[in-house]
């Protein structure tokens, strides 16, 4: 399991930009429902989701573990099990507490970084994009989304469930060109609360027995 989780936290939701191409199509009524939230979470000072990762192969979840995620601006904190990744604004801090290890590095132009929310921005350049209707999920009568990639990036297609009403994500699900799946279903929500002011910050201090790696 930490594999997998290793694997989508530093790898797949790591989506590498694509560009715009000709054949992009994106509908306009789920283009507004994406940039309707996208807004909304934009003019908070801060955001908080409680969420349930799931992860499996050939399609179907096997494994399913609680994650939090505070973000701020372009910070944010991420945590599921014995990994946590933080981004301060600057550089990508990935630490494994299980392994002892820290890995550091900056963005390149070229990605996409992890978030439950990522998709609302990667999407404009790199999806075709489907409204297809509503589903029920969690108890929410939710507008389901499919994103579909321009070109191939590893992914064969992304559902995106949203409480429209609430302007708020309900569900995630990444589905692997290699049938590799993963799930984030929000389970709690809040936002504008009074973080600690070190929220994001990597302090070196706190890890002097860990191996770490600067790339």
């Amino acid at each position: 399991m930490k594999n997998i989780i290793s694997k989508v936290i530093l790898g797949s939701f790591v989506v590498g930009a694509v560009g715009m191409a000709n054949a992009q199509k994106i509908d306009a009524k789920a283009k507004k429902i994406l940039d309707d939230i996208t807004a909304n979470y934009n003019s908070k000072k801060n955001s908080y989701f409680k969420f349930s990762f799931g992860s499996g192969l050939n399609e179907q979840v096997t494994k399913t573990e609680p994650g939090i995620y505070y973000s701020s601006g372009d910070k944010y904190k991420l945590k599921i099990m014995e990994t946590e990744q933080i981004f301060d604004g600057n550089k990508i801090y990935n630490i494994n507490a299980e392994d002892m290890e820290v890995t550091i590095a900056k963005p390149n132009g070229s990605s996409a970084l992890f978030s439950p929310i990522n998709y609302l921005s990667t999407y404009r350049n790199d999806y075709n994009v489907t409204y297809n209707g509503k589903k029920t999920v969690n108890g929410v009568n939710a507008d389901f989304i499919k994103l579909t990639p321009v070109k191939a990036n590893g992914i064969k297609y992304v559902y995106i469930f949203i409480d429209s009403a609430k302007k708020q994500m309900v569900k995630l699900e990444q589905h692997g060109s290699n049938k590799d799946v993963a799930v984030i279903a929000i389970k709690e929500y809040k936002e504008n609360q009074d973080l600690d002011p070190n929220m994001f910050v990597f302090d070196k201090n706190k890890f002097k027995n860990y191996v770490i790696t600067e790339l």
